[in-house]
């Protein structure tokens, strides 16, 4: 029988005063606790109990096992604490991308705060505005905005963002706002490089084909909001790249009753690393940053 299984068996006999009753406590048998305490005793060459029909006593040698006992099954109960607290505890490199800007507005925020209460986590980001292959690169999360492609990772779904069309005051004063889709033919457009980049821009009840060229093509966020910021002409990005520019007054939204479906934003990683108690804190965070943000 079990070495621990009878300690404990030991210990709750001499607590309970009977062997009835620490099978109860025990959720086992009289009998099962019966056996366990021979086969201790079996094991130390000694009794540890006077028995009779009325009680059980402990004998002078039980008397001077317990408190070993005791202590070994305390000495045990802190060791798995210990354990079960270091394996909550997150520690190690968290690896993660993110498109830039989303990854400073958001993603920088929740690294910083769980750095800041974990001193033995560290964190490594990749901000850029690609997919990056996330098994072949080593990274533990990726956030990705749009659609996903069939794949053996995990997605979390933590939010959503939605296309916007901006231009600036000045720009609008120059060439009027489009009042359709049709309209934007005769404005001056400014395009993306990267994986927002291509020849269509999408509405809710159509697209639109850049077949001429745009007046700018840029290859990040923020020079595309600095372009129409400037007035050079009407860019299309996403709400969480823009809100602030919009709210400030800076930007304004076009043709909003156009907007297409809204894209999702996932968190994905190995369904190995969903276990990780930095990836499990991460996903949390995240979730909550982007319910405060109104992104959710």
């Amino acid at each position: 029988m079990d070495r621990l299984l009878t300690l404990e068996m030991f210990v709750a006999v001499a607590g309970e005063g009977g062997f009835a009753a620490a099978a109860r406590k025990l959720g086992s048998s009289p009998p099962a606790v019966t056996r366990g305490i021979a086969a201790l005793e079996a094991r130390l060459g000694t009794s540890l109990f006077h028995r009779s029909t009325r009680a059980v006593a402990l004998t002078d040698a039980g008397a001077a096992f317990l408190g070993e006992a005791r202590r070994i099954l305390a000495d045990l109960a802190g060791a798995e604490r210990d354990v079960r607290g270091a394996a909550a505890e997150p520690r190690g490199q968290l690896y993660l991308t993110a498109p830039v800007m989303f990854g400073r507005l958001h993603m920088l925020p929740v690294v910083s705060a769980l750095l800041a209460e974990h001193r033995a986590l560290t964190a490594r980001m990749m901000l850029v505005d690609r997919n990056v292959r996330i098994v072949e690169e080593g990274i533990d999360v990726a956030l990705r905005i749009g659609p996903l492609a069939d794949s053996s990772l995990k997605a979390v779904r933590i939010g959503t963002v939605r296309q916007m069309l901006v231009a600036s005051p000045a720009y609008l004063a120059r060439h009027g706002a489009p009042a359709a889709v049709s309209d934007l033919a005769d404005h001056a457009l400014i395009a993306m490089d990267g994986p927002r980049a291509g020849s269509e821009w999408l509405f809710a009840a159509t697209r639109l084909k850049l077949e001429a060229r745009p007046r700018l093509v840029v290859n990040t966020v923020d020079g595309a909001m600095a372009a129409a910021e400037a007035g050079v002409g009407i860019a299309n990005l996403l709400s969480y790249q823009v809100m602030d520019a919009v709210d400030a007054g800076r930007l304004i939204s076009l043709l909003a009753a156009e907007q297409p479906p809204v894209l999702p934003v996932h968190l994905l990683f190995e369904p190995s690393r969903a276990a990780l108690p930095s990836v499990r804190l991460f996903v949390d965070a995240m979730k909550a940053r982007l319910r405060i943000a109104g992104l959710a």
